[in-house]
């Protein structure tokens, strides 16, 4: 009983160290996936700042956040992927979105009022 006991702890101790190692290897390759993510965007948007392609991708790649930038499709770079992430920020972040849902309105209505102002900023982040 000792003997496994002894085997057991020392197999804890290697199985420690891989799971530090997988953890270092993830940040890694996390910080991969948002500066391709973050590239992607302004090979799509070359009129984006870099400051808001940043920011985008921390938003859309959040780990565990079950958002755009987590689906198979955004970790291919799919243009449709990215696009919706540039699309959500916009118009979170430079429309009145957000204010229009709190006063009430239904979000398809609110989209549809905020939506040529959307369509403006996305025409000049493309060229």
């Amino acid at each position: 009983m000792e003997q496994a006991e002894q085997e057991c702890l020392e197999d804890a101790e290697l199985r420690a160290r891989k799971r530090e190692r997988a953890r270092e290897r993830r940040e890694v390759m996390d910080k991969v996936y948002l500066e391709s993510f973050k590239k992607r965007i302004l090979e799509l948007y070359p009129s984006c700042p870099a400051k808001a392609a940043k920011q985008i991708a921390e938003h859309a790649c959040m780990k565990y956040s079950g958002r755009v930038g987590r689906s198979a499709e955004a970790k291919k770079l799919n243009e449709a992927a990215v696009d919706l992430a540039v699309t959500t920020h916009l118009r979170h972040a430079k429309t009145e979105y957000d204010k229009l849902l709190a006063k009430g309105y239904e979000r398809s209505d609110a989209r549809r009022m905020i939506r040529s102002e959307l369509e403006a900023i996305l025409i000049e982040w493309r060229n």
